[in-house]
C-alpha cells in the first residue's frame, strides 16, 4: 500500500506541478545550477567557437578521433563539481525518505533522471544554445530544423553501482556524453559502427571498431544511432557520466518511410556501393557482348 501511494504521489507531482515545484523538500545545495549562466559554468574558448558558430570555429575546439565521434572540453571544472555534488544530495534525498523516482532506465538503480528535479532546464538552454549549432554543421540530416525533445540523466557504474550497458543504440538522434568521474584504469568505450533501424542487429565490420578512453571534463557527441558500449577487455573501473539524449520527432517520422540511409548508416552504404558495383558491373558484360558480337 505504501508503495502504491508512493507512486500515485510521484504522478502528481510529474503531471500538476511545474518543474521546479517538484520534491519540494528536497533542497537543493547546488541553486546555481537551476539557472544555468553559461559565462560562470562554460569554457570561455567553447564559448567563443559557439558564438562565432562557423565550422571553422568548431573545429578549433573539437576533435574527431573516428568518422562521427566529436571529442571537446565545454564545462568549468566547478560545474562538474556542483554536478556531483547536487546528485549526491538527490541520492542521499531519495535513499532517506524512501521515495520512488524515475530512473535513466529499466536496469538502473542508482542513476538520476534529471527532469524529476528540474535540471531539465539546464538541460536544454545546453541543447538548444549550445550543441544544435555543433549538431547543424556535423549531424544536420539528424538535428534537422531543431531538436524538440531531450531525455537528460545521470549514471554511475561500478562495482556498487550500476552495471553498465552491454552494446547499444541510444533512444536519440545525438547523444552528448559528459564524463564526470572515473577511477582506476580502463572503462574505454567502444563504438562499432552506425546503424539504421533496419540495419542495427548486423554483424560488425573490423574497419567500424574505436576504441576511445574517455577522461573526466571530456565530452563526447555521436549519433544515437553508433553502437557503442563499455570496451570488454579492460578491468573494473569505477565511473559517473552526464548524458543528454536530443531527439528530433521529425527525422523519426521520416525514418518511417526512408528505409536507406547510406549518408550515415555503415550497412546502408555497404549495401549502395555493392548495387553500383553489380550494375557496373552488368553493363561492362553488356558491351563486351556488344563489341564481340553477343560471344561473351
Amino acid at each position: 500500500m505504501r508503495c502504491l501511494c508512493s507512486c500515485f504521489v510521484l504522478f502528481f507531482l510529474n503531471f500538476f506541478m511545474p518543474k521546479f515545484e517538484m520534491f519540494p523538500f528536497l533542497q537543493p545545495l547546488s541553486r546555481e545550477l537551476y539557472n544555468f549562466d553559461p559565462e560562470l559554468f562554460l569554457l570561455p574558448s567553447f564559448r567563443k567557437a559557439i558564438s562565432e558558430n562557423t565550422k571553422e570555429s568548431f573545429r578549433r575546439i573539437i576533435s574527431e578521433p573516428f568518422p562521427g565521434v566529436l571529442v571537446f572540453q565545454m564545462f568549468q571544472p566547478d560545474f562538474i563539481q556542483k554536478l556531483i555534488v547536487e546528485v549526491e544530495n538527490i541520492g542521499k534525498w531519495v535513499h532517506e525518505t524512501n521515495f520512488p523516482i524515475r530512473r535513466p532506465y529499466h536496469m538502473s538503480k542508482y542513476g538520476v533522471a534529471f527532469v524529476d528535479f528540474g535540471l531539465d532546464i539546464m538541460l536544454q538552454q545546453l541543447m538548444e544554445e549550445f550543441l544544435f549549432p555543433i549538431c547543424k554543421v556535423f549531424f544536420p540530416e539528424e538535428c534537422g530544423a531543431m531538436f524538440d525533445s531531450h531525455h537528460g540523466y545521470y549514471i554511475e557504474n561500478g562495482e556498487d553501482r550500476d552495471p553498465p550497458l552491454g552494446y547499444h543504440l541510444d533512444d536519440s538522434e545525438i547523444t552528448l556524453n559528459v564524463c564526470v568521474r572515473k577511477q582506476f584504469e580502463g572503462g574505454e568505450i567502444s563504438f562499432i559502427g552506425t546503424r539504421c533501424l533496419r540495419h542495427k542487429r548486423t554483424d560488425v565490420k573490423p574497419e567500424e571498431v574505436f576504441h576511445y578512453c574517455h577522461s573526466p571534463g571530456q565530452a563526447i557527441l555521436h549519433r544515437g544511432r553508433h553502437r557503442h558500449g563499455p570496451r570488454a577487455n579492460t578491468p573494473s573501473c569505477s565511473r559517473a557520466n552526464m548524458i543528454l539524449c536530443c531527439r528530433n520527432s521529425l527525422f523519426r517520422e521520416m525514418e518511417k518511410y526512408e528505409k536507406d540511409f547510406p549518408e550515415w548508416c555503415n550497412e546502408c552504404a555497404h549495401e549502395k556501393k555493392e548495387k553500383e558495383s553489380q550494375s557496373l558491373d552488368a553493363k561492362r558484360k553488356g558491351m563486351i557482348r556488344i563489341a564481340t558480337g553477343g560471344k561473351a
